[in-house]
């Protein structure tokens, strides 16, 4: 005689509209069944625990849940992560840890260039991304001269290239100094 399993109807609904998915989050891997809808953004916060990346407009406006996805910035609240298995993804998280500051964590606490905090993760991963595409050569919509590589970042290069990071507390000023002292060289 064999035994028999009671089984929820809505667990077997909801576990056949799951997907497997392996992320590799911070340099570690994780796996998860989610649901293929499930945002980037809600994988990390709901279901890894990170809960560093914010969710602010959850529409793509305000930069708060910004990641780096294979060393480019990307808004986590618009992207699936299904769509991210093989990629190396970085959150506020793995940038540096409390005793051993990335630079611009360290720059940022440094120019006070935050309020709230709220938007400080998002602005963070977001200006590691820039600087290693203003490093590249890439302009932005301030570059005077797009064939000619900037040299240095101005105050109107860094405003423009963070211009999808909103700070409501307008610490505006000094994230531009922080990220500024770093993309000089300072810091080191």
């Amino acid at each position: 005689m064999g035994v028999f399993t009671v089984v929820d109807s809505k667990d077997v609904e909801r576990a056949a509209d799951t997907v497997s998915v392996a992320l590799t989050v911070n340099r570690r891997g994780h796996h998860l069944d989610l649901d293929p809808r499930t945002t980037l953004l809600d994988a990390l916060r709901e279901h890894l625990h990170l809960t560093g990346s914010k969710k602010g407009c959850d529409h793509g406006q305000c930069g708060a849940c910004t990641v780096l996805i294979n060393g480019r910035r990307i808004n986590a609240c618009l992207t699936l992560a299904v769509m991210h298995e093989g990629d190396e993804i970085v959150t506020i998280e793995g940038l540096g840890a409390p005793g051993s500051l990335h630079l611009l964590q360290a720059a940022f606490v440094e120019h006070d260039a935050f309020q709230c905090g709220y938007c400080t993760p998002g602005q963070i991963c977001s200006a590691v991304g820039m600087l290693d595409e203003a490093k590249a050569g890439w302009p932005s919509h301030a570059t005077a001269d797009v064939a000619v590589p900037a040299t240095t970042l101005t105050d109107a290069e860094i405003r423009e290239r963070m211009s999808g990071n909103i700070c409501r507390c307008a610490a505006y000023p000094n994230i531009v100094a922080a990220i500024r002292e770093v993309a000089e060289g300072g810091r080191r």
